[in-house]
């Protein structure tokens, strides 16, 4: 009886410890893909080719437990049932978004804490009306209504949300639409580009890339792309804004959708610098939990696993990897796939010789990474087939379709790293939670992802009932 006393006051005092100071700022991290084994195999770059003492921020947080993504249709989930359950603390089928399995509209913590006062900003790497994003304020069947996703964005009242580019501004046939003029009746002021932020006022903002780029993601930041938004300034921008607007109070929702695009891809060392990016995007709102420690929830996640990526070996070796290949790796899997279909349909006089040149650089192969006679004479069959008879059929992923000799390059680089993947799609795979700041200690050991938004709600003094709401 003693025992069962004191174990209900431990509890009590908890209980206690987490309402006495309610969460004023509330980050929420996703890293879209992100499972435990891409985030292993950035640390372990980060310990064993950077030389960091400590390791990656997320990983340095008190709290850190996992949690299961299933949706309610598949043990493996798209982003958009998982983005609900994470936004809303519903379940869903596979593709619907902000929605229950029987089409009826649930609420995500993001209205809940707009309704209530709180400043909110949604940012991503990939199109703000993708599925992630979309789960935090749209209601649809499916994923793909990319233009009520954008009426519903505008009429949100969000002070700011960002990303790559609004595909609902034109049709399926290309014609434009009316959402920029719905945008402009909600006092949505759309910006291109960090240097338009600069000329915002009092408007609401939707932030996106440059005019001219593409509109499913800002690019991947190990391609560099000069000038466009970066994961880092768009949550800055997003912070300045809400300290602006919202002093007293606000909801951050941050996307690191890249991530997922890149291990779609298959590409380890293009995952790795994304999840660098994140964590550099995960500074700003740790550097603003540093002066505000009692006020402030930090919560990291993923939506699901991507390529069930897991660092093994290489053929032939035992007990040893070498993420370092990864060090002279100078492009994406996307951007090399694309400057190899813009040779070939320019039909260029490009040899094997010039080919292999440019690996050396860009890559690391040949150079950095040891190629023997086999893997050689087999890329260079795929090079012949590719450039000179055009008759090797591309891979295709959910977000790309990559020339075959491409694919093949990626996949000797990660197979030569002792980098392996079960899939290009999704995988069951659990993902990391990470917490710090007030309340974080509800976040520890196991959940699910559609119990994460009813722990903020509770941590910010608010009953998770509410979710409850059609």
């Amino acid at each position: 009886m003693k025992l069962k006393n004191l174990v209900l006051g431990l509890f009590m005092a908890a209980s206690v410890a987490v309402t006495a100071s309610d969460a004023k700022y509330v980050f929420y991290f996703i890293g879209d893909g992100m499972g435990m084994g891409p985030v292993l195999t950035a640390e372990t770059y980060n310990r064993e080719i950077l030389k960091n003492d400590k390791p990656l921020l997320m990983m340095q947080f008190p709290v850190v437990g996992w949690c299961t993504t299933y949706s309610a249709s598949s043990m493996i989930t798209d982003s958009a049932a998982a983005g609900t359950a994470l936004s809303t603390g519903t379940k869903t089928k596979n593709s619907m978004l902000g929605m229950g399995p029987d089409t009826i509209a649930v609420t995500s913590i993001a209205r809940l804490f707009k309704d209530d006062g709180y400043g909110v900003g949604i940012v991503t790497s990939v199109a703000p009306d993708d599925a992630t994003p979309g789960a935090f304020y749209a209601h649809v069947p499916n994923r793909k209504e990319y233009y009520n996703i954008g009426r519903q964005a505008a009429e949100s009242g969000y002070e700011f949300i960002a990303g790559a580019g609004l595909r609902g501004v034109s049709d399926k046939k290309g014609r434009q639409t009316d959402l920029l003029d719905v945008m402009k009746a909600n006092d949505v002021r759309v910006v291109y580009g960090p240097e338009e932020l600069k000329t915002v006022g009092t408007e609401r903002v939707m932030l996106v890339n440059n005019h001219g780029t593409p509109d499913y993601n800002i690019g991947y930041t190990i391609d560099s792309v000069a000038g466009g938004l970066t994961l880092p300034m768009m949550t800055e921008a997003c912070l300045d804004r809400l300290i602006k607007t919202s002093p007293d109070r606000f909801f951050m929702m941050v996307e690191g959708g890249n991530i997922d695009h890149a291990l779609h891809a298959n590409d380890g060392g293009t995952a790795i610098v994304e999840i660098f990016n994140f964590n550099e995007a995960l500074k700003v709102a740790f550097d603003f939990y540093l002066a505000h420690p009692d006020e402030t929830l930090i919560v990291v996640t993923a939506d699901h696993d991507t390529g069930g990526m897991v660092l093994g070996h290489p053929k032939g070796k035992k007990y040893v990897s070498h993420v370092e290949y990864f060090k002279k790796q100078r492009m994406s899997k996307e951007a090399f796939s694309e400057y190899c279909k813009s040779l070939i349909k320019a039909d260029r006089d490009y040899t094997w010789a010039d080919m292999k040149s440019f690996l050396e650089k860009n890559t690391g192969l040949f150079s950095f990474i040891p190629v023997d006679d086999d893997d050689e004479a087999a890329l260079r069959e795929s090079f012949e087939d590719s450039f000179e008879q055009h008759r090797d059929s591309d891979q295709k992923t959910l977000y790309a379709s990559f020339n075959a000799f491409a694919a093949k390059v990626y996949k000797l680089i990660n197979d030569a790293a002792g980098i392996k993947y079960t899939t290009l799609s999704h995988s069951g795979n659990p993902v990391p939670v990470f917490a710090v700041g007030v309340g974080s200690d509800l976040f520890k050991s196991y959940n699910d992802n559609s119990n994460l938004p009813r722990l903020i709600l509770e941590v910010a003094g608010k009953d998770p009932q509410l979710l409850d709401r059609k």
